[in-house]
């Protein structure tokens, strides 16, 4: 699915279509509607720029036990290589 932004409306909002794109990657990452992943790959930014962007704006990272956990077993795994 594609998703077609007016011009007038990204002119109306004095930002270019990646700014735009940032605006929306992060509004939907605060909202938990898009992951970390998601969010990154929407604004066409690395995870870790993504994660700068966020850190700038002082957005708080969801980070939970079962992503700790996948974290560890990633780490583990890893480890055995």
């Amino acid at each position: 699915m594609s998703l077609t932004i007016p011009d007038e409306i990204v002119y109306s909002t004095r930002m270019s279509v990646p700014e735009l794109k940032q605006e929306i990657a992060v509004m939907l990452f605060q909202k938990e509607k898009l992951t970390m992943e998601q969010a990154s790959k929407f604004s066409e930014m690395s995870i870790i720029r993504f994660q700068h962007l966020l850190a700038s704006r002082r957005v708080p990272v969801h980070y939970d036990v079962d992503d700790f956990e996948q974290d560890l077993t990633t780490l583990r795994q890893m480890n055995r290589l």
